[in-house]
């Protein structure tokens, strides 16, 4: 489904059809020397309209359209309908082709999930793909309903504010991230669970997630904000070098995340590891302080002639485990002195 928001005369509509003469190479040319203020042609002028074609969940007739009818590149229009694009941007001379990827956090499930936009960017349109389910197209587009001055500042203005407001919705799933990292922190220090080796994979996982996506996205913004292309004026390179700056920090977030991660893993197996020795030594205690008295029974349990203890024969036998009682009782208090217990 396309839906068409059309800038012209000094107001923006909602339109359920799109006019090529709003597309024709006149109208560019106006809008990308008459941008951030477009409130009309002045006499002798072709009136100047920008154009916001906002794509959900394409189909091959909405592929066709942005084809014929905008001219866009069949490649860039399939790799679009896909939306299998790692972030990038590439210039295809009149236009920009610029895919970014969205994020939501699923706190009940404890997963990120990423979702791809594509942008297609000239002088007088924007277009916009996803999946309808974007947080940002959503929030710009009720905007643009109730005020006419967001396309008036032109296509670049508009797709910087969608970028700008993805890059908003990337800051709270951050934090998300970093409070797991705080929970899974403290009980590995207060009960290193076996359970928790699960948790500290799935919070990896994620993190190696955010990370794929926020290091090659800071690096398209990048190319915006250095202004490697006509369409960026300088004032636009500005604001995009706002956003470079906010993915750059998130991106050393992730950095640090996945070190911190790493350290908390190691942390955890150690932490098993030492309380296995523990139970080792116990063991290994009480198997030492049993030995003298299984090497007393098997000496008196000889089936040979053998030295009598001391005082009557009805005695030996208390004389035998008071013998068993002072060897081990020894051996407990030397491992108590040596440190070993």
């Amino acid at each position: 489904m396309i839906r068409y928001f059309v800038h012209r005369g000094g107001r923006t509509d909602l339109v359920d059809h799109l006019d090529p003469s709003w597309l024709s190479s006149a109208s560019a040319r106006a809008a990308s020397t008459s941008a951030p203020a477009l409130a009309g042609g002045s006499a002798g002028k072709p009136e100047t309209v920008v154009v916001w074609a906002d794509v959900t969940e394409p189909t091959e007739a909405d592929a066709a359209v942005l084809r014929d009818r905008f001219g866009l590149h069949e490649l860039a229009v399939e790799a679009a309908v896909q939306r299998e694009t790692n972030p990038k941007v590439e210039s295809y001379g009149a236009y920009l082709y610029v895919a970014l990827h969205g994020i939501n956090f699923h706190a009940e499930e404890h997963k990120f999930d990423t979702a791809e936009t594509d942008f297609f960017l000239a002088p007088n349109f924007l277009v916009t793909v996803h999946d309808g389910q974007r947080r940002s197209i959503a929030h710009v587009s009720e905007l643009c309903g109730r005020t006419g001055h967001i396309l008036a500042e032109g296509s670049v203005a508009l797709f910087h504010r969608i970028v700008d407001t993805m890059v908003d919705h990337y800051r709270p799933e951050v934090d998300e991230v970093e409070e797991r990292l705080d929970v899974i922190e403290d009980r590995v220090i207060e009960d290193p669970a076996a359970s928790t080796v699960g948790d500290i994979l799935a919070v990896k996982r994620d993190i190696t997630t955010l990370r794929r996506i926020l290091v090659p996205q800071r690096d398209a913004v990048g190319r915006l904000a250095r202004r490697e292309f006509d369409i960026i004026n300088q004032e636009m390179a500005y604001r995009f070098r706002d956003v470079y700056d906010q993915f750059a920090r998130m991106a050393d977030d992730g950095l640090m995340f996945h070190d911190r991660v790493t350290g908390i893993l190691d942390a955890h197996l150690a932490s098993v590891s030492n309380r296995l020795a523990d139970v080792s030594k116990v063991l290994a205690v009480i198997a030492t302080l049993f030995g003298p008295m299984t090497v007393i029974t098997g000496l008196f349990g000889m089936n040979v002639p053998l030295p009598t203890m001391f005082g009557s024969p009805e005695f030996q036998f208390w004389e035998i485990i008071g013998m068993m009682v002072v060897t081990s009782a020894g051996l407990f208090l030397w491992f108590r002195k040596s440190g070993w217990w």
